[in-house]
């Protein structure tokens, strides 16, 4: 299916009383996330792009007042790193007050993943100084149109979704996600035991103790990188950013002096947001970048694990509370230890190598 974009006819994102537009937008409530217990019953939800924005899963008890409606998209309002973000929540969730969510009875699971693409290529607009939520009433977003079967436009004499009368092809934008193509994973670790978590055998790690050193990363500004023409002179410039690794772009190596140039094997932390990745090849920082190294246990295996616990932490910090290098070394991580009380790294490595598609980061 071809996208001829040239035909395609603005919509106002936010739909109200005096407004034409795609959704009916409310706020999430949640105003403070440490007064949430951990549970198992709905996720929390942040300024976050990665994992559907799911920060950690709590307690519904004493919060149901919190809870926003599923089968919407979610609009990542503030937050450095993530503004300007979406992402489609697909049952009941409790939203941080950064966010908010839209709905309408036409969305569905499939025509929502176009929806935020499309919308997710306006965030270069928004940063952390130019919040998306008081700029949401005025922005707006191209897409493909309804058509009469003589291919003339078709007019809706409500107007509900513009002043135009243009009404979004539901249809189309649906038809296209399922048309795309793509090669499925495989694993070979379908049938593959994965290692029993017991929790007796667990013991809380200060993280400062666990590491070899830590580290502020020589930051370069975004507007002196040139973006890579070819796939030979890459590297992956890191920031606070919380998709796609925390990679913003990937830049022309050749343009970079040697003193900026990270080396792999390596977690990026973007102290203002909590960010946590794994970095497997030689990158260079933007600004509020802080690295962490650890000689004797880190690899991309190890990494994932201790990765998951680090980013239980983020819900914490924020732009007025950032995850600096004296909280990052005072952070306590509960892991794995061996019958001499200490981290069981070849355990932690052998679990995530077992996991379905653990298979998959070999190489």
């Amino acid at each position: 299916m071809n996208l001829n974009v040239s035909d395609w006819k603005p919509f106002k994102i936010q739909r109200t009383e005096s407004q034409k537009g795609l959704f009916e937008i409310e706020n999430c409530k949640c105003g403070s996330a440490g007064e949430l217990d951990d549970g198992s019953d709905i996720n929390y939800i942040g300024a976050k792009k990665s994992d559907n924005g799911v920060m950690r899963s709590v307690s519904l008890d004493g919060n149901t007042n919190l809870v926003s409606k599923g089968h919407g998209i979610m609009f990542i309002c503030d937050g450095e790193g993530s503004v300007g973000y979406t992402n489609y929540m697909d049952s009941d969730f409790i939203g941080s007050t950064t966010t908010s969510i839209g709905y309408d009875d036409a969305l569905t699971e499939t025509n929502a993943m176009f929806l935020v693409s499309v919308l997710d290529n306006e965030k270069f607009k928004y940063s952390y100084g130019r919040k998306y939520r008081k700029n949401l009433i005025n922005a707006e977003i191209y897409l493909p149109v309804q058509h009469n079967a003589d291919n003339s436009i078709f007019i809706d004499e409500t107007k509900k979704y513009s002043d135009e009368g243009y009404v979004p092809d539901w249809q189309f934008m649906e038809d296209y996600i399922k048309s795309l193509h793509h090669k499925p994973l495989s694993t070979h670790n379908n049938k593959k035991q994965v290692p029993d978590l017991k929790k007796d055998n667990w013991k809380e790690f200060r993280f400062g103790d666990l590491i070899t050193d830590i580290y502020k990363a020589k930051a370069i500004n975004k507007d002196d990188l040139s973006e890579a023409s070819d796939s030979n002179n890459t590297i992956r410039y890191i920031t606070r950013t919380s998709g796609n690794n925390g990679c913003e772009l990937l830049a022309d190596i050749r343009d970079i002096d040697s003193k900026f140039i990270e080396k792999a094997n390596a977690i990026s932390i973007g102290d203002t947001t909590a960010t946590c990745f794994y970095q497997d090849e030689p990158f260079i920082t933007g600004d509020h970048m802080v690295v962490v190294r650890a000689d004797s246990w880190l690899n991309k295996y190890t990494a994932f694990f201790v990765l998951t616990l680090l980013n239980n932490e983020q819900y914490k910090y924020s732009y007025g509370r950032a995850f600096l290098m004296d909280r990052i070394k005072e952070t306590l991580v509960k892991l794995p230890a061996d019958t001499n009380g200490n981290p069981d790294w070849e355990f932690m490595e052998n679990y995530i190598k077992s996991l379905p598609y653990g298979d998959r980061l070999e190489g």
